[in-house]
Parts: structure tokens; sequence; C-alpha cells
């Protein structure tokens, strides 16, 4: 089942207004992810993976084309729709992780939930998606008592804790050494085998190497799409480095 469709999405920018240069983000691009894939997203600085980030997420309307995300068509979506998609059926992870500063691990796990309409116990939700990422003791630390790949494990379990159709990474390793990188990558493939579709967005070849199918974009255009003969395998790379990382 597709959780994904893109069709002849086009994105159009016009820096100098109604009179200004039209400017090709994405020039009809066609996309189809299915429930259980691991996608890593990858192209040259001006490629449009931002672009394209920002319409899967419901962050950005396309100037043309349709986008369906897990059947229900966005591209005429009005604000309150699309904030309603974001929370319902988007995960997002980011490479500076957005953990508020003074709330608890747990707290921020669960503040998706304040805005869902499902009936469901908040805490005990954050707690077992916690425990999940291998948190379980952390729960009342703030960020600041947390390491970087302890903090990132905690925007995963936020990102999860609704249950979406997907979850958006961009750049999710991009502030955390080789070896807290490897934490986060053996993770996503963990979840990835229980079933959760994951897009990331990355520009680090080694990286996507740990996913299941790669896409390459070039001009707003998608010019490669081949899946992950070779796979990488995160948690038995870890072992096999010589750099001694925590395990929770």
């Amino acid at each position: 089942m597709a959780v994904i469709e893109l069709r002849k999405i086009k994105r159009v920018y016009r820096p100098g207004g109604k009179n200004g240069v039209e400017v090709y983000a994405l020039r009809g691009l066609d996309f189809t992810a299915e429930a259980g894939e691991f996608i890593a997203v990858m192209g040259p600085s001006g490629s449009g993976k931002s672009t394209l980030m920002n319409i899967l997420g419901c962050l950005d309307k396309p100037s043309g084309g349709t986008y369906l995300l897990d059947g229900i068509e966005t591209s005429e979506s009005d604000s309150g729709t699309f904030a309603m998609i974001r929370n319902s059926k988007i995960g997002f992870v980011f490479q500076s992780f957005n953990l508020l500063a003074r709330t608890t691990a747990l707290e921020n796990t669960a503040l998706p939930l304040f805005y869902s309409r499902k009936r469901i116990n908040r805490k005990e939700r954050a707690a077992a998606m916690l425990r999940e990422v291998g948190l379980g003791e952390r729960m009342d630390h703030l960020p600041s008592q947390l390491s970087g790949g302890q903090q990132q494990r905690v925007a995963i379990a936020r990102a999860m804790v609704n249950d979406p159709a997907f979850i958006l990474a961009d750049e999710p390793t991009g502030n955390l050494d080789t070896a807290t990188a490897l934490e986060i990558m053996s993770l996503f493939q963990n979840l990835n085998r229980r079933g959760k579709t994951i897009i990331m967005v990355t520009h680090e070849s080694e990286l996507a190497a740990y996913t299941k199918r790669v896409i390459t974009l070039r001009d707003g255009e998608l010019v490669s799409d081949r899946p992950v003969h070779d796979r990488r395998d995160a948690a038995a790379d870890l072992r096999n480095t010589n750099i001694c990382t925590p395990q929770n």
C-alpha cells in the first residue's frame, strides 16, 4: 500500500514578486513510497531536497501536481487541515533535535498528543515510546542532562508517539559523532523492521547505505531511484568500531 504518492509535483518561486523570474525548485516530480520502506533522499545543494521535504511534511504546497498522503489529497488543503495532517500522519526528526529546554524527556515526547484527537493516556504512551528507544530510565531528565544521541532518541520517540504514517528525518545525525550516528541509524533500522516507514534526507552516501532505497534529485528532477543491494547493518558496524558508547 502506498503511503506517499506524488504526481507531477512542481514548485515554482518568484523571488521578485509577480514580475520576477520564475525559479523551478521541483520540475514535475513523480515519487511513490510504499508502507514499510526506508528511503534516503539525496542530491547536491540546490537539487530540491529541502523543497521536497517541505512538501512531504505538509510545510509547503506544490505549485502544481498532486500529493496523496495515506490516501488523503493534500494539495488543496487549508492551513487547519495541514496542521491536522502534520500532527496525525507525519513524525518529524530534525538535525537540531528541537526539544524544549525546560521540559523533561517524557513531557517533550508527549507534546504531540496534546493536539491529538485520539483518546489516550499521554503519559503512558510517551513512556512506552521512550522505553522503545532505550530511554526508559531517562524520562525525568531535561535535555541539558542528556547526551546528543539521547536527545535525538527523545526526538524520535516524540515523532512516533502519534503512530504516524511515516517518519520524515532531515539530516538526523548531522550534529552527532560517528558512533552515536550509528546508534541512531541502528534505531531507525529497528523501527523499519517493525514496519515503520521512514524517509531520510541526507547528503552522506555512507548513511544512505543503511536504508533500503535511494532517490537522487538534481535541478528539481528525480534522476535516480535505486534499491540498496548491499545494505549495511548499523548495529554490526557499531560493534566493530573501537569507540565505546553509552547504551541508554
